[in-house]
């Protein structure tokens, strides 16, 4: 669950603020000059995160070579 957004300089000078929403179970998305650069997660979330991932590539229902297209394809596209 998102839980705020907050840009490089925000989190850097209420990091306890963020924290505090972070152990409380959201998230929070960072941003540098518009642009999402990173989340912050609970631990709980980022466990889970790993472990749906590596699962679904041990039972071989993850498909790497869609999952490296739809990356780059994300990071080089550009908007009209």
């Amino acid at each position: 669950m998102v839980g705020a957004t907050a840009t490089a300089t925000e989190m850097q000078n209420n990091f306890g603020k963020y924290l505090t929403l972070v152990m409380g179970g959201s998230e929070v998305i960072v941003t540098k000059n518009g642009k999402e650069v990173g989340r912050l997660i609970p631990k709980d979330a980022a466990v889970s995160y790993l472990t749906d991932s590596l699962t679904g590539i041990l039972k071989g229902s993850y498909d790497l070579d869609a999952a490296r297209e739809e990356r780059l394809k994300a990071k080089y596209e550009t908007a009209d």
